[in-house]
């Protein structure tokens, strides 16, 4: 296999990529145990000599192709994990492992990069410069893209770009912005203490259930009174956790939740007041509490100059071109962004069921046409940085 394998498959690209999907849709793996999943995309690569960089990584892999020439490097990241949901569609290529589903369309993600690779291989000898294309492990998990960092293999690179999708635009749609594309991601905990007792003495008790509700009412006024309204923030209450029957007050209570900011000054600021409202509520109360926070990924952060070049690529293929943020969506991307200089690219795949419902599904249609973009993309930016 090679070079007329390649060209064999370009040459039958639609049907070569919609199977490919289709088999990556009903074998879904969930976040680091993308075992198959790596071993079918090494498999595709290989066969037509596509190399593949040896990083040591348990899951994923980053495959590259070399123009004619030295010259930059670009990267393109998509994402292969899966979710842990039962899929229910009537799709004849449904997910045949039971509780595992691609709900957010990460196998859809593979096919059009993989599709983009196979256009690149076979144009490689009119690139000058590097593409070194990311198919990333455990985005869901928001661990992948800090594994693939670490190895080092994104420290020559010029640009990158990613991919998602939504069903929010129609088939054949880009959504491109410059700034935050998705939202900083936070978990928060709360652990409250107080004093138990029976129930029919509260007044031997230090109630942490009183406390908790004064706590999450309080929260809410942060959003509404502490950040201002031309911007998106938003504070959830998730999990709330206290006693185990109906006759004791008991002696502590748990809440969890999420923050989502788009950007670090509003991050700082509901941190800041989440503090000063549980540590005084709880002794307003004659308890204690503490916040136990723990940050994920910022938000992504597009650059102007590679947003403006992504529409006159989208445009130059007959896209149209819509300007649409994920809202308050996490997403991993962000970590390469805070290295890298670049553009998170969103495309319309029909409307549908939102992501990580079961029964989520996406327009194979256009598949093709997304692959053609990425790799036009990909070589547009090679150009335009060897031009500087």
């Amino acid at each position: 296999m090679g070079r007329e394998e390649l060209l064999s498959i370009v040459e039958n690209l639609n049907n070569e990529l919609i199977e490919v999907y289709h088999k990556l849709h009903q074998n879904p793996e969930l976040p680091n145990q993308e075992f198959e999943t790596t071993n079918n995309l090494r498999k595709l690569l290989k066969d037509v000599n596509i190399d593949i960089i040896d990083l040591n990584l348990k899951t994923g892999l980053v495959a590259e192709i070399n123009g004619r020439a030295k010259g930059p490097v670009i990267a393109i990241r998509c994402d292969i994990d899966a979710l842990p949901i039962e899929e229910e569609t009537d799709l004849p290529y449904k997910s045949l492992i039971k509780g595992k589903m691609h709900a957010c369309g990460h196998d859809f993600h593979m096919a059009v990069i993989l599709g983009a690779v196979y256009l690149l291989k076979k144009n490689e000898q009119n690139l000058k410069g590097k593409v070194k294309v990311i198919f990333q492990p455990a985005e869901e998990s928001a661990d992948g893209a800090k594994k693939i960092i670490e190895t080092g293999v994104l420290d020559d690179v010029d640009v990158i770009f990613g991919i998602h999708n939504t069903p929010d635009l129609d088939s054949g749609v880009i959504g491109v912005k410059t700034g935050a594309m998705t939202a900083a991601v936070d978990r928060f905990e709360i652990e409250i203490l107080g004093v138990g007792s029976h129930a029919a003495k509260p007044e031997k008790s230090i109630d942490p259930i009183i406390i908790a509700s004064n706590i999450i009412m309080s929260l809410q006024t942060i959003v509404s009174r502490n950040i201002s309204p031309t911007s998106n923030a938003l504070l959830s209450v998730t999990h709330i956790e206290s006693g185990n029957t109906w006759n004791v007050i008991p002696e502590a209570a748990y809440i969890e939740g999420t923050v989502r900011t788009l950007n670090e000054s509003d991050r700082n600021l509901i941190f800041k007041r989440m503090n000063e409202i549980i540590n005084g509520t709880s002794q307003l109360f004659g308890g204690s509490a503490k916040l136990i926070w723990h940050s994920s990924s910022s938000a992504t952060n597009n650059t102007e100059k590679w947003v403006r070049l992504s529409i006159e690529v989208a445009k130059n293929l007959n896209f149209d071109v819509k300007e649409i943020s994920m809202g308050l969506e996490g997403e991993d991307f962000a970590y390469y962004q805070q290295k890298i200089p670049g553009a998170f690219i969103i495309t319309g795949i029909g409307k549908s069921y939102a992501h990580h419902h079961p029964k989520f599904q996406i327009d194979e249609n256009v598949i093709l046409d997304y692959a053609k973009y990425f790799a036009s993309l990909a070589e547009k930016s090679l150009i335009e940085i060897s031009s500087r």
